[in-house]
């Protein structure tokens, strides 16, 4: 098909009301509809009420169709979000601990500047750059104090990866060679190295999307975790999901819970956050019919 050129003119609040009305949603509170379309915008809403279209072509709703439920999901979205990227810092700070832990015992503290322990130097070079610009910047007390006393160039791994991303992390751990101390590390959360390789750089993604306000709850993400053929924890016994859906992700994070913080309320929070949102559609998110009698799954 060919492409043609963008020329749809900017709405003022009161038009994208009238636009809505036209295409057959009910806006029951005219005021309060404005105020949410100058607060959070036309198009991010959008995503919210795309489920709600009859004839997607046309920008057509479902009879009964609401704002108001759209603004639901939209809510439903972002507290979802918010509870995700509090249990993220946790496996984040987590993991860069074990690999501080190990990496620097059975090495040293400088284990990352060495070649010799990564697969590609080309990648290897790239992070180190990286690392070595997110340590530049960094204004850090703890920081400022190192490049006062010590004339490195890069401080021990204990200091430099607290102010490094979580990528550069992954990127270091996904480039390490396969010896015993990478896989040390990803045992520790019962898991092969390949596994936790790709969970990593799925909780980057995560991140990034929670951060930057994506829409989560009926995405089909675009960074897939890998599915394990065994583990050393429970898992889930329905291997039959999609991995690409919220279902999956929030399962991943759950099993790294288990290690982490085993007596977590994350499930106990979660459900209670569907109670407040009835009108979620948990299929959607890639939940099966039997996801409550997983073990993952349980409330404890």
């Amino acid at each position: 098909m060919a492409k043609i050129p963008f020329n749809k003119p900017a709405l003022t609040y009161q038009q994208q009301i009238e636009q809505l009305s036209k295409r057959g949603l009910i806006i029951e509170n005219i005021g309060r509809a404005t105020h949410l379309l100058e607060s959070i915008s036309y198009y991010r809403l959008s995503g919210y009420w795309y489920p709600l279209l009859e004839d997607k072509e046309q920008h057509i709703f479902k009879k009964g169709a609401k704002f108001d439920n759209a603004f639901k999901m939209y809510s439903f979205d972002r507290a979802l979000r918010v509870m995700i990227i509090r249990e993220l810092e946790k496996i984040e700070i987590s993991i860069r601990s074990k690999m501080i832990y190990i990496l620097s015992h059975e090495y040293d503290p400088f284990w990352y500047t060495n070649e010799q322990l990564f697969k590609r130097q080309d990648n290897h070079e790239n992070t180190l750059a990286k690392l070595k610009e997110e340590y530049i910047r960094s204004k850090e007390e703890f920081i400022i104090k190192f490049k006062e006393k010590y004339n490195n160039d890069l401080p021990p791994c204990w200091i430099l990866l607290e102010v490094s991303s979580f990528g550069s992390v992954s990127s270091l751990y996904s480039n390490l060679e396969d010896r015993i101390p990478k896989r040390k590390v990803s045992h520790h959360f019962g898991l092969n190295e390949r596994v936790l390789e790709s969970w990593m750089h799925c909780i980057v993604y995560l991140r990034n999307m929670c951060a930057h306000h994506s829409r989560l709850w009926n995405s089909n993400l675009k960074i897939t975790p890998m599915k394990p053929i065994r583990t050393q924890k429970p898992w889930l016994h329905n291997q039959d999901v999609s991995n690409s859906k919220t279902y999956y992700v929030i399962s991943m994070l759950l099993y790294l819970l288990q290690t982490i913080n085993p007596k977590n309320s994350f499930v106990r929070r979660f459900k209670d956050l569907l109670s407040d949102y009835p009108n979620i559609d948990v299929d959607a998110m890639g939940f099966p019919i039997n996801w409550e009698d997983e073990d993952l799954w349980r409330i404890q």
